[in-house]
């Protein structure tokens, strides 16, 4: 079904819009010589890496002149990139990557098999009940891919809804997006996206017959919402900027030219998404950005009636809805940071009365409510909260509780109003994935399923703290660590006396916070005596929304900050020791490794990027991009705003790369990456190649087929992550000796 989980966190689609920076002088020269990719006679030991060219170029804002030689790079053509110059760079920079990584596919190869043997190849998921039917997913052995399945509670066969290896067949990329069964259960559409654009295209299947209709959607992003008593499919057109600027709707058996436009925004920087109530009786329309809302309803059995708008927009004000009975539930930090719930009536939807007042020590980040309770989700002191509460006395609460002093837990799937108990998931760094059933009457926890390892794991081998350290502003930073108790005899035996390497991960953006959960593929280098840290840091809304907001736009230095000093506090702690720190983030955390890298380099053995949000000015100064202006809101206007583009200029990693020594640096990057362009990491690794004054090695491999995420499908992306930890193991001589070595 299409009911929503976590309805303030409706599809809020990070936008873009399309006027050019009126403020920018621009010069550039284009007959400059290209890359010179290393002669193909050239030993591969020696292979030399490719030196992008430099071609004059300069932009002028607000009266600072900037000179980007490399902007070249980003093919003007895009998200078409078409430009033989621009590809033969990449093309010799992944040639490069292989060459070098050569000497290292044993090791990957080792790591990979580590890593596989960890994870259950013939697996599924705890069948859920929605409706009239269970509802599960399965891996088969050696598949890439899930098949999603169904059988009738009261008893029947299992029915293959979809095979994404099938679907997969052929394809470079695969990925499944949105799917939705209509809720006569007839009838499921899904979304597919197969060059990692995140541009989906949408199929309706007859679930009786196994035909498909001849209904496509193509170029649309966010859920497929069934309507009108499944005679209609709500969904989210992308823009050709990559926006998700309208909710329309689709009557099955009718030509896409005639879908009905039920809401579009006018607001490039909004974004708009869709769902149910909780009784799926309204269809809930949501726009916003990164920090406003706005809300309309509709009823679903009459999509196209007049809408009711809870409240209209208010700069910095958030809210979220859901509906039950009539009657309006509303989440929103309209009067406390950390947020609070209210109620209004459907009449008056904008007079909104208190059920759960604001705290400065719990932070509210959702609720869902079902027939006999609702459930309240957040976090106190930093750990993860579920709270079932009363209608009549919300007041009251009865806290799901758990024994680990460190863990990440929530509500799962749970499609059905009206239930006795609850699907809940946990984890934490030392305790496998677990699904529990939550009976509400007794207050107890029964435990479906925990993840198999089937190569073996024993818990009680690790050991897993939390820590603060003191940030150079005197702000506490939490730092979650895993380590096996038997560390220091594994380093011994490595040879490594004294503390020994340590990796350290965050991300620090958007209010996200990094949860304290379970990796296999971690226990890779926690098994060969790394101690691994996630940092706590500013800009991810671990302890509240106060913590985030110390991390966005004029205080984003503090997240880098606190990744930097917590590196250093963890090395004072004795866990690990200057040079032997290894780092990586990916995104908004790839942008946090080089600023890191270019504040305290010293620190870093070895670093990845993945990729790499580095361009920070010259990507929100080009408003034709598909994120620029809605993260406006996260980073700040620099077109706009003289002191927002000095500030951005200040940290943005591309822009201060300088002469100096930098640590072993792996980036990567997606050709069809919409989120992060990849230009931004090439242009980043072509200039630390022109300025690094050190030998260490600086590898760019971009995935030419795929996007954001990588490779798809479940071995190719381990893959991935074995070269990484592969190039992180080499860079800290943990490695075995390559032939010639």
């Amino acid at each position: 079904m299409a009911r929503l989980t976590s309805l303030h966190a409706l599809a809020l689609a990070l936008a873009a819009t399309t006027f050019a920076p009126a403020a920018m002088a621009e010069t550039r020269e284009d007959s400059a010589p290209v890359t010179k990719p290393a002669s193909a006679s050239e030993n591969i030991g020696d292979i030399k890496p490719p030196v992008a060219a430099k071609r004059p170029h300069t932009y002028t804002v607000h009266g600072i002149t900037v000179e980007d030689p490399y902007d070249w790079l980003y093919d003007k053509s895009y998200p078409t990139v078409d430009d033989a110059q621009v590809l033969d760079h990449l093309k010799a920079e992944n040639a490069y990557f292989e060459a070098q990584m050569e000497g290292r596919k044993a090791l990957t190869e080792a790591l990979f098999a580590e890593m596989r043997a960890r994870i259950k190849e013939e697996d599924s998921t705890v069948p859920q009940k929605d409706g009239d039917y269970l509802y599960w997913s399965e891996f088969e052995e050696g598949a890439q891919y899930r098949k999603h399945y169904r059988k009738p509670v009261a008893g029947g066969e299992a029915e293959l809804l979809i095979d994404e290896n099938a679907l997969a067949e052929g394809q470079e990329y695969f990925r499944l997006g949105a799917a939705s069964v209509s809720q006569n259960g007839r009838f499921l559409a899904y979304a597919t996206d197969t060059s990692g654009g995140e541009r989906y295209t949408a199929r309706i299947k007859d679930l009786v017959t196994g035909e498909h209709l001849p209904d496509v959607l193509e170029n649309l992003r966010g859920d497929l919402v069934w309507v009108k008593g499944d005679t209609a499919l709500v969904y989210g057109p992308s823009t050709e900027e990559w926006r998700t600027l309208e909710a329309k709707m689709h009557v099955i058996g009718t030509p896409v030219e005639s879908d009905v436009t039920l809401y579009k925004e006018e607001d490039q920087s909004f974004g708009v998404g869709t769902g149910l109530s909780a009784q799926e009786d309204w269809l809930i329309i949501a726009t916003g950005d990164n920090e406003t809302s706005e809300v309309r309803l509709v009823p679903a059995s009459d999509p196209t009636a007049a809408p009711i708008l809870v409240r209209p927009r208010k700069k910095g004000v958030e809210y979220g809805v859901d509906v039950r009975d009539g009657e309006l539930w509303v989440w929103t930090n309209e009067d406390h940071i950390n947020f609070r719930l209210a109620k209004a009536k459907l009449g008056t939807p904008g007079e909104w009365q208190t059920v759960i007042p604001g705290s400065d020590d719990f932070y509210l980040t959702g609720f869902e409510l079902f027939k006999g309770f609702f459930v309240t989700e957040g976090r106190l002191n930093g750990l993860d909260q579920i709270q079932l509460r009363q209608y009549a006395d919300p007041a009251q609460i009865t806290p799901v509780t758990f024994p680990e002093p460190s863990y990440t837990a929530g509500l799962s799937s749970n499609p059905e109003y009206d239930v006795a108990t609850l699907r809940l998931s946990y984890q934490s760094m030392v305790t496998p994935g677990t699904v529990y059933d939550y009976d509400v009457a007794t207050a107890s926890l029964t435990r479906l399923k925990t993840q198999e390892i089937p190569s073996g794991y024993d818990a009680s081998q690790y050991v897993s703290q939390r820590l603060t350290i003191t940030a150079r502003d005197g702000t506490q930073v939490p730092v979650s660590v895993l380590m096996r108790r038997d560390r220091a005899e594994i380093l011994k035996k490595a040879g490594i006396e004294g503390p020994g390497p340590l990796h350290l991960y965050a991300y620090g953006a958007y209010g996200y916070a990094v949860p304290p959960g379970f990796s296999t593929s971690r226990l890779s280098l926690v098994d060969r005596g790394f101690a691994y840290a996630i940092a706590h840091i500013r800009g991810g809304d671990d302890l509240g929304r106060r913590w985030y907001l110390g991390g966005k736009l004029f205080e984003r230095r503090n997240t880098f900050n606190d990744f930097v000093d917590a590196g250093r506090g963890l090395i004072a702690a004795g866990y690990t020791a200057e040079g032997m720190v290894t780092a990586s983030g990916g995104s908004a955390g790839g942008e946090l490794m080089g600023a890191v890298i270019n504040q305290d380099p010293a620190q870093y053995g070895a670093v990845v990027a993945h990729v790499p949000f580095v361009d920070v000015v010259g990507t929100m100064l080009n408003a034709k991009l598909p994120l620029t202006p809605g993260e406006w809101q996260e980073w700040g206007n620099p077109i706009t705003d003289k002191a927002a583009f000095a500030y951005m200029l200040s940290y943005s990693p591309y822009d201060q790369v300088s002469a100096k020594a930098y640590p072993p640096l792996l980036v990567t990057a997606g050709l069809n990456d919409p989120r992060v362009t990849y230009w931004e990491p090439a242009k980043w690794v072509a200039k630390l190649r022109e300025l690094k004054t050190d030998d260490n090695l600086l590898l760019l491999k971009t995935n030419m087929g795929a996007g954001h995420g990588g490779q798809s499908g479940r071995w190719n992306s381990l893959k991935e992550t074995a070269e990484e930890f592969a190039f992180i193991l080499w860079q800290m001589g943990m490695a075995p000796k390559a032939a010639g070595e």
